[in-house]
């Protein structure tokens, strides 16, 4: 299934039915009392997390919604059916927006956000019978449903996010460290969308993330560039993968986090790690200054890779 991590739907609400207007009359009862029922509540649409899914690609496919109206109220003291809800399953992670107001985010299975509310049923005349009244003609008419447009952005919940240039070794690490199989070739975005491996440990599942590449002015959605950035918010832990057999290794460093503090600047208080990666392509490791915590490896040839996740599995 295609992975799509932005989706546009259009969502309608049923309307709610009308009260009704009705007077018993039966044999024998010359001055039955008012009994309208009210009308059902209109249906509304519903986001519902769901654990299974990873992308948004349904949405994509079928992005119109719409939910029945309530019935209107019958005599008797009938009261209209109310319309079903719609139910949209979405993956965990998504934030949905309607004209640019955030109006929740989805974290665990099922969750649910009402992005549209259905219309409230009008109340019969039944319900207007006072000491001074006791024939009313009065109703309520049910209320209209909602229209309106909702935007739904995936962000990928993972407890570590694999940052790096394109051809840097993220792939190969997440393969090195974790039961994925993402694609790995050589040459540039490989990796088209986020790739998802488990680290385990005796606590618990790590799960970690492969991001799409990053290239300069990713924050100006170049490249794909939003497509990583946006999945990396998310995430407890970055690590910033460095192709140290390049040669000058620390302009990758340096531009990873030039594109932090472009996107968001709070990206840049995430802890982080920095991995530099092919060392098999050295005949020695140079010296580092830096003060996050280094490893050198070769994920390709899973030199340093034990290390690295034995620091992983004990920090996480």
């Amino acid at each position: 299934m295609k992975f799509i991590d932005e989706a546009t739907i259009f969502v309608q609400s049923g309307a709610g039915g009308n009260g009704c207007i009705s007077f018993r009359r039966e044999k024998y009862v010359p001055r039955g009392g008012p009994d309208g029922g009210d009308g059902g509540n209109g249906g509304s649409i519903v986001l519902i997390g769901n654990t299974k899914l990873t992308t948004l690609y349904d949405l994509k496919l079928h992005p119109h919604y719409r939910a029945r109206r309530g019935e209107h109220g019958k005599g008797k003291n009938m009261h209209g059916r109310s319309g079903k809800d719609v139910f949209i399953q979405v993956p965990l992670g998504v934030v949905v927006y309607s004209n640019s107001d955030v109006i929740g985010d989805i974290l665990d299975n099922g969750q649910k956000i009402i992005v549209a509310r259905g219309g409230a049923g009008g109340r019969g005349n039944a319900r207007f019978v006072t000491s001074t009244n006791r024939a009313p003609r009065q109703v309520e008419e049910g209320t209209p449903g909602v229209t309106k447009e909702v935007k739904i952005v995936l962000k990928i919940i993972s407890d570590i996010g694999i940052v790096g240039l394109p051809n840097a070794g993220k792939s190969t690490l997440l393969r090195a460290m974790t039961n994925a199989r993402p694609k790995i070739d050589n040459y540039p975005f490989t990796t088209l969308s986020p790739n998802l491996g488990v680290l385990r440990n005796n606590r618990k599942n790590i799960v970690i993330a492969d991001m799409p590449g990053i290239i300069e002015g990713a924050h100006q959605g170049k490249g794909i560039g939003l497509q990583f950035l946006r999945h990396i918010e998310r995430t407890n832990l970055l690590i910033l993968v460095v192709d140290i057999s390049v040669p000058k290794p620390m302009d990758q460093y340096k531009s990873l986090l030039n594109e932090f503090r472009q996107y968001n600047p709070q990206l840049l208080s995430k802890p982080r790690i920095i991995v530099f990666n092919k060392i098999d392509l050295l005949n020695l490791i140079p010296p580092s200054e830096l003060k996050e915590k280094i490893f050198f490896v070769s994920a390709l040839k899973g030199i340093g890779v034990d290390r690295l996740m034995d620091y992983l599995k004990n920090e996480n």
